[in-house]
């Protein structure tokens, strides 16, 4: 149980990648706050967590609202007792070019984003700071952080800005404690990939890949894991690709 003991923040923890990293962090011990818009989901998330046996609350959360964002850090270590790690899983998805993008759709995913990942991570910061001690952990992408691609141009955009981003915090705060990551995930078997792709278009996708299949949410979580263990104690900067050879090829 890699993190025993400790606190974490999964924000996006009603499915996909959030769920299966706040899953999988209770399984290793870790008390986990798992935050999202979606309550009912979010719910299913803890109910799950709590039958294996695991430690888990949940806060509803639109990260993008930095007054909700200083009430769910608050409230996760007055109910948890700490807080430890952080785990920027929220993330949304559009398509489309510059030309095909409307400004509410390019500030809905830059607002959820990036700047959630900023207002998360300003949030836990000072309380990482004053134990010395702590784990933020970004979504980018390989679409935003190796490549781009067409006809998404507010997501890479977004994915990009969270690419810097990590290195900047990392940069400003390795000698207070603070680690500052990225996971990179390539294609991954979501709920958000599946309700912009079709089944057909999703199965033709994979096949384009080295290992010719999807991710797993599963995956990404057990990269995870290790960024927020002290098995990654001189980890910090690192964009951590977990694409099935994605970006190797490129």
């Amino acid at each position: 149980m890699n993190l025993q003991g400790r606190v974490a923040i999964v924000t996006g923890a009603a499915s996909g990648i959030g769920q299966a990293v706040a899953i999988r962090f209770a399984a290793e011990g870790a008390a986990v706050m798992a935050a999202d818009t979606d309550k009912q989901n979010g719910h299913q998330t803890v109910e799950r967590i709590r039958a294996a046996g695991g430690r888990g609350e949940f806060v509803q959360l639109d990260v993008s609202n930095s007054e909700q964002v200083t009430k769910a850090v608050q409230q996760t270590i007055d109910v948890l007792g700490g807080l430890h790690i952080l785990f920027n899983g929220a993330g949304i998805l559009a398509y489309g070019t510059v030309l095909e993008t409307s400004e509410e759709i390019w500030s809905r995913l830059l607002a959820v984003n990036l700047t959630g990942t900023f207002l998360c991570s300003r949030a836990v910061l000072p309380h990482m700071i004053a134990q010395g001690k702590g784990s933020i952990i970004n979504v980018a992408s390989t679409t935003g952080s190796h490549d781009a691609c067409a006809h998404a141009v507010a997501y890479v955009s977004s994915k990009g800005g969270v690419t810097l981003l990590t290195r900047a915090m990392a940069i400003d705060h390795a000698r207070q404690g603070v680690r500052v990551n990225a996971i990179c995930p390539g294609p991954t078997d979501t709920p958000m990939l599946r309700k912009a792709l079709s089944p057909e278009q999703l199965e033709a996708f994979a096949k384009t890949f080295p290992m010719g299949r999807l991710g797993r949410p599963e995956e990404i979580a057990a990269a995870a894991v290790f960024l927020a263990s002290d098995d990654a104690s001189f980890v910090t900067g690192a964009l951590f690709y977990v694409d099935g050879g994605q970006t190797a090829e490129v």
